[in-house]
């Protein structure tokens, strides 16, 4: 009878802790500044980026209004990662400016108009 007790509360035990890991994940959403997003092909370029990343579960640009939205799970990374996966992929955001060389291959038409970059004007 002891034996069946001990084993009861090894098990409850158990069952205890996976649920209490259980409630520690959190899906997090994060509005992050990209004031570099300028087209349709920067929007898919960041969303196909982020899409890779470890812990992101759902990125959505707004290049009007220069906002990236992000939702990602917080026990498997955070905010200052994806920060860094957008400017890996190129962007500036918020605080962290992009990355250099991913920045050099972009698009002529995503990159900043200082450098020669940005939406054409139509011209009538």
């Amino acid at each position: 009878m002891r034996i069946v007790k001990l084993v009861m509360l090894l098990l409850m035990a158990s069952v205890g802790m996976a649920v209490a890991q259980q409630k520690k994940k959190a899906l997090v959403t994060a509005k992050i500044s990209t004031p570099t997003v300028q087209c349709e092909s920067c929007k898919n370029r960041i969303e196909r980026y982020m899409a890779r990343e470890e812990g992101v579960q759902s990125t959505k640009v707004d290049f009007k209004k220069h906002i990236t939205t992000v939702k990602y799970w917080d026990d498997r990374t955070n905010i200052e990662n994806v920060k860094t996966a957008i400017a890996n992929a190129g962007y500036d955001a918020d605080n962290v400016t992009a990355n250099k060389e991913s920045y050099d291959k972009l698009p002529k038409c995503c990159k900043k108009p200082e450098d020669g970059g940005g939406m054409e004007k139509k011209k009538n």
